[in-house]
């Protein structure tokens, strides 16, 4: 079995920003694995927040010995961005050894397309309601706040879509008073769900909270080991396959956290339809699917996925799966 990793740079439409800096490109590493005259694939976007570089990453994967399965990769690799592109590529190539496709292989149904979310860049007020404007045709728009100025921010953006469903990530900006303050706020103006708005290391401060916007799990939810450290704090649990090390753990921490009463959202480092390809099949029936990478892009794969008023559909056999 011959791994093979590739760094690949994807240009954004436009500027990035969330309230830890902006970006105008996107860095994934494509992992391709042959074996048997095959070769399957996956990518990773490895996220400077959980301490992992395009090099620390790399050297992860260069790490692995020449033979492994999905089972053992989980002793040979941490949960996080390198074993979700190595365990993406071996499900791919399974598909192709089994000539099947990765639901199958799951034993789910036949997924189908799942609305998804469409991120505003963070901006002054009055370009947060240009944008919002633009995209009011989109059901669900998710906008990243964690400023001292985010009212503002989110009436402009409720001004430009007002028939839109607005979900709010405070990428940990917030501290427990401050979302006590807004929370009337976001429930005048429709809100439907506040993501992460505390630091995880903090997040006790919501035992107790009341909570009448729900709130998502995302930095401090990373595999089925977080799951006993949510409860009490959280009403939803955001699954992202760069923090669960794949589609196998992003699948069982699904199921372990649909069992504990946990809401699901899908979501999403900003990579290209190859990295949201295995996610979609997680994203079937989620409160909240945010798989919006691809339409941030000004370039993506040659087979990218399909994006239209129904939403993100899964992919076809020839990208991934």
């Amino acid at each position: 079995m011959q791994i093979d990793v590739q760094r690949d740079v994807f240009r954004l439409a436009q500027v990035f920003t969330i309230s830890r800096g902006s970006r105008t490109e996107a860095q994934v590493l494509t992992v391709r694995i042959s074996a048997d005259g095959l070769q399957g694939w996956g990518e990773c976007v490895p996220y400077a927040r959980y301490g992992e570089t395009l090099d620390s990453v790399s050297a992860q994967i260069a790490s692995l010995p020449q033979q492994f399965d999905r089972q053992s990769l989980v002793d040979l690799l941490p949960a996080g961005a390198a074993r979700n592109a190595v365990d993406c590529a071996l499900w791919d190539l399974a598909c192709k050894k089994a000539g099947l496709r990765a639901w199958q292989l799951a034993g789910l149904p036949q997924p189908g397309p799942e609305i998804t979310a469409y991120t505003l860049s963070l901006a002054s007020p009055a370009e947060m309601q240009a944008h919002a404007a633009q995209h009011a045709h989109r059901p669900l728009l998710k906008i990243k706040l964690g400023t001292p100025d985010d009212m503002p921010r989110l009436e402009a953006v409720r001004a430009g879509a007002p028939n839109s469903t607005i979900i709010v990530d405070a990428n940990e900006g917030w501290s427990a008073e401050i979302y006590a303050d807004l929370a009337p706020h976001l429930v005048r103006l429709g809100v439907a769900l506040v993501e992460q708005p505390l630091p995880a290391a903090d997040d006790h401060a919501l035992l107790g909270l009341q909570r009448p916007v729900p709130v998502c799990a995302d930095e401090s939810a990373h595999d089925r080991a977080s799951l006993p450290h949510l409860a009490g704090k959280y009403d939803v649990v955001n699954i992202k396959l760069d923090k669960t090390g794949g589609l196998t753990e992003a699948l069982a921490l699904r199921q372990a956290a649909l069992e504990q009463g946990y809401k699901i959202m899908v979501g999403c480092m900003v990579g290209s339809s190859l990295a949201m390809a295995p996610a979609t099949l997680v994203a079937q029936g989620a409160l909240v699917t945010d798989l919006d990478g691809p339409l941030l892009l000004a370039e993506d794969r040659d087979e990218p996925l399909l994006f239209d008023a129904a939403g993100v559909h899964p992919p076809k056999a020839t990208l991934w799966g």
